[in-house]
């Protein structure tokens, strides 16, 4: 069997009202594929790691919105393997997304998986 991808972890976005969430709201939906960036400065959190959704607005222009953050709870090993420069072994998708969610950090759930390295050979190669 041929895994392209592992599940490594879920959980809810989080901060999603005090970002640009809003802004690119029609867009959110199952299976969105978000960016993970690490926020190396940020004062509240030394583990800080940025959700973030590009979108093209133009034939060569894009944009890029922050949506909010892994939880802090949750963002440890994420953020160290961004610090390693793991970036591309990441991926980040909308597991869940439930608009009318009663809370703000209800609204928007990420699965992250880790993706098979190309580079590496698989068993019984």
């Amino acid at each position: 069997m041929d895994i392209k991808r592992l599940h490594f972890m879920e959980c809810n976005l989080a901060g999603r009202q005090y970002y640009d969430a809003d802004e690119v709201w029609e867009d959110i939906k199952v299976g969105t594929m978000l960016e993970l960036e690490r926020e190396t400065g940020n004062l509240y959190d030394p583990n800080a790691v940025m959700v973030c959704l590009s979108k093209r607005t133009g034939r060569e222009h894009v944009e890029r919105y922050k949506l909010g953050y892994i939880p802090a709870a949750k963002n440890e090993a994420i953020a160290q393997l961004l610090d390693m420069g793991w970036n591309d072994v990441l991926e980040c998708r909308i597991s869940k997304f439930t608009p009318d969610a009663p809370h703000y950090e209800q609204q928007v759930r990420l699965t992250v998986w880790i993706k098979r390295n190309k580079n590496t050979r698989r068993p019984n190669e």
